[in-house]
């Protein structure tokens, strides 16, 4: 379309109808749209007349094989996040559709959630505040808890990216000794003091599991029962991946059983979190509502990379995060187009 009508942004964002509006009140040209509901059927309906998506970090929402044969103008998509399984990637490119994300700008505020996600478990910090709350003093209790020390710990972590060498390097500071696998060995100046371990080798030596991967198909379900009984007894898991990589049914089992001290888990298959969902009973495993990256820092960076690379989109401009080797620059297409 070379007509000079707006561009249409339609946003999957699970954020509500007029913040969204706001982050791109700015960019002229550009009008922004939303399904009539949270269904990927309503997806569906609304994805044909968009030059423009922006994803749903949730991953509630998807860009799937379907919705990109519906997409007869799609030009650019936008993921606020670094995860991009809510995306089809490989439909995407082939339809000549320029993807970008916003890698690396929530690293910060995720690894400090693991840390102080690890300080919260190991010393049973959620328990007490329940107990003082119920009117309760403990003290000589939390000894019997398991209540410990992170310094001198073995730490392993999944995943050695932006995430997880920040975590490696703040786990160290407290005086952990850190270990990492990840497919790619990383060079010694990346590493930052840690050491690479093939899998089995760093689950058997780790007093605390960071788990920081990517959702893909080699990656789900890579932290199941089995790795888990490799642990040491009394270990700790901290999963700010994606839902889908940690089986959180063996690893409760693991924590009831005795086996293992306890859990912070951010990320789930289904969220928000079901209310029957047997996580919520248990005393040792602290919950969040993948919030780990929320921080006022890291939003503010995430989203005016967001709204820039959407300016950029519309002015014919670079875009600065292409993740699928398309544009950089974004063709806006015709509705006419041959079929994707």
């Amino acid at each position: 379309m070379t007509d000079g009508s707006p561009w249409v942004l339609l946003s999957l964002a699970p954020a509500p109808d007029d913040r969204v509006r706001g982050w791109f009140a700015g960019i002229p040209n550009l009008d922004v749209a939303f399904p009539a509901a949270r269904t990927q059927e309503a997806v569906l309906a609304r994805i044909a007349d968009a030059d423009i998506v922006v994803s749903d970090w949730s991953s509630a929402l998807h860009v799937d094989d379907a919705a990109v044969g519906a997409a007869r103008r799609l030009s650019f998509v936008m993921s606020p996040s670094v995860g991009l399984d809510s995306l089809d990637l490989d439909a995407l490119t082939a339809a000549g559709v320029v993807v970008a994300n916003t890698a690396g700008l929530n690293a910060a505020s995720v690894a400090e959630w693991c840390l102080a996600a690890a300080l919260a478990v190991a010393r049973s910090l959620a328990w007490v505040d329940r107990q003082v709350r119920d009117g309760a003093w403990p003290q000589l209790e939390l000894p019997e808890r398991g209540s410990t020390e992170l310094a001198g710990l073995d730490v392993g972590v999944l995943g050695f990216g932006a995430v997880g060498s920040r975590v490696a390097t703040l786990f160290r500071a407290i005086g952990c000794d850190v270990a990492y696998w990840t497919r790619r060995r990383r060079s010694e100046d990346e590493e930052r003091g840690a050491t690479w371990l093939p899998l089995a080798e760093l689950a058997s030596r780790s007093d605390v599991l960071v788990v920081n991967l990517s959702l893909a198909p080699e990656t789900r379900g890579l932290v199941d029962s089995a790795l888990l009984a490799d642990l040491p007894r009394g270990a700790i898991v901290v999963d700010a991946s994606r839902g889908g990589i940690v089986d959180h049914a063996a690893l409760l089992g693991a924590i009831d059983a005795g086996t293992l001290r306890g859990a912070a888990i951010d990320v789930f298959e289904h969220e928000p979190l079901p209310d029957d969902s047997p996580l919520r009973r248990s005393d040792r495993i602290l919950l969040s509502s993948h919030a780990a990256s929320t921080t006022a820092q890291s939003l503010s960076r995430v989203f005016g990379l967001v709204t820039e690379d959407v300016r950029r989109a519309v002015a014919g401009e670079p875009i600065l995060s292409v993740v699928n080797g398309r544009g950089p620059v974004v063709v806006r297409r015709a509705a006419d187009l041959a079929a994707r």
